[in-house]
Formats: structure tokens, sequence, C-alpha cells
């Protein structure tokens, strides 16, 4: 994890050299201009296991090494990193600081009306993290406020929002880097569960001695149960890069290959998806 830190911040120096701006051709020319470089920059948020720097320093995760396969179909034979914060990757897309959001980020309505987004590559559930045995019995967000639990979870996560609309307070939460630091938090008592994904919850739990992961569940949306999917962001006026991305992307759904991509960074067969990013941006 420290390696990986320290490349971050030596690819965050190397990797922030803007790009051109779209041209005004229809569907958008950065595709085209893609494979006459050769090269196409991924924005990352070094989280494992989305998208992160590894502790030999190279580019890994599961949106990175799909966008390896995809943009060698398409014709475009590197990637290169850029890593910034999660709550950047948006603005830095849009501000043209790289080309593509590669960081397994969910497709939700308030994102869609910033950014295209290929369908999504996988779906998720949540999970928390709870001491052993998880005395509190924490199965749900709104178990978390009936008994009054000290809740946790990571910057920028949909699991702030899942919270408050379960009736927690936005302000009582503590926010964290990332699942790490969500289980030291519980592990430490400094907080009685921490929310995030049913991958990394379980991924991180794996060798712990004071903490669990809880059953995945699905979080309630205006009182309905609603899966995450997460996806390939895209600026605007790039469609015809989505589209082709979209159709490569199915071409390895519909083969198999894409399962066998995600599943060294602890996928399963369940968190294959055929969501769309229509339904998840509201239609």
């Amino acid at each position: 994890m420290l390696g990986g830190l320290a490349a971050l911040g030596a690819l965050g120096a190397a990797g922030c050299t803007r790009v051109a701006a779209a041209s005004g051709k229809a569907g958008g020319d950065l595709l085209d201009r893609l494979r006459a470089q050769g090269v196409v920059r991924l924005g990352i948020a070094g989280e494992v296991p989305f998208g992160y720097i590894d502790k030999d320093g190279r580019l890994t995760g599961e949106a990175p090494e799909l966008a390896k396969v995809i943009f060698k179909r398409l014709g475009v034979g590197r990637v290169q990193p850029v890593p910034t914060e999660f709550g950047s990757l948006i603005p830095g897309l849009n501000s043209q600081q790289f080309d593509v959001v590669a960081a397994g980020m969910y497709v939700n309505p308030e994102r869609c009306q910033q950014v295209i987004f290929a369908d999504p590559d996988y779906q998720m559930l949540d999970s928390f993290i709870v001491r052993k045995g998880n005395p509190l019995g924490l199965h749900s967000y709104r178990d978390v406020v009936a008994k009054k639990a000290k809740f946790a979870t990571g910057t920028g996560y949909a699991e702030i929002q899942y919270a408050v609309e379960a009736g927690y307070k936005e302000g009582d939460i503590l926010i964290v880097p990332d699942q790490v630091a969500g289980l030291n938090a519980v592990e430490a008592g400094r907080v009685d569960v921490f929310a995030g994904t049913a991958l990394t919850t379980r991924e991180v739990v794996r060798k712990s001695a004071k903490a669990e992961a809880t059953r995945p569940f699905a979080p309630l949306v205006k009182g309905t149960p609603h899966v995450d999917g997460g996806a390939f962001a895209f600026r605007p006026a790039e469609t015809s890069l989505r589209d082709a991305f979209n159709g490569e992307l199915r071409k390895l759904k519909k083969s198999g290959e894409l399962f066998r991509i995600l599943r060294p960074f602890g996928f399963t067969k369940a968190e294959m998806t055929g969501l769309t990013a229509k339904e998840l941006c509201g239609g």
C-alpha cells in the first residue's frame, strides 16, 4: 500500500499534462486522436481493487486491466495512469486532464448530468465491516439508525447518501479515506460500522482477527432495493468513443472474457451484470 501511494505521487506529477480539447465533430474525434497518439490517459483514484498503482509501481485494478484490453482492440496500444482523488475524477475529466475515468465509478443520475457512462462492467451490493460477531446486529442502514451506531464510510462513497436516506445525520458520519482506514476505525472501536462495497469489505477483513464483513445487501433508494453498477466515464461530447467502448465491452461479456479479467481482483459471477447506463441514469 505504501509503495503504491508513493508511486501515485510520482505519477501524478508526470501525468497531468492536459489533452487537446474535443473537436466540433459529431460524436467527438477523441478515438481518432487516441489512435494517432497510441496512448489513452486513465483517471484513477488509487482505490483497491478498482484502479491503483501496486507496490511495484505498476498500474492495475479491474478498470485499468479492462481498459488495456478494450483500448488495444480499439487500436490504442498503451494506457497511462493519471492519479487523483476520487472527488476530482469528474472535474479532471471535464477539464481535459485525462481521457476517461477508469476507477470503477458508480453510475447515478447526478453523475450522469456531468459525464456519459459506458454500460457497467460490474454490479455491486453493499456490506458492513463490524466487530467479530456483529454485536449490534447491523445488517442495513436502517439498523444503523435504529441502534444509534457510530457510522463511517469512505470519501465520496455512495454509501453516504444511503445512510442519510435511512435517517442518519450526515454531519455525524465519520468520513475516512478508504476501506483500510474503515477497518482500522472498527478494530480500534472508534466506530461501530464501516459501509462499503461487498467486494472491498470482504477482501479487507480477510486477515482481521477483530472484524468481519456482513452479508451483502441492497440499500434502499426511495424505499426500493437498489443495485449499483460501476462503469467507465467519458466527456459528454465523446459519444463515438463511448459507443465503440461499449461495443467491445459487450463482446467481452458475451465471451466470458470480462469475468476472467475481473476475477483476479475478487469479483465473482454474482457481480457480473446486464445493467445499462441508461437504467442507472434514470432512463
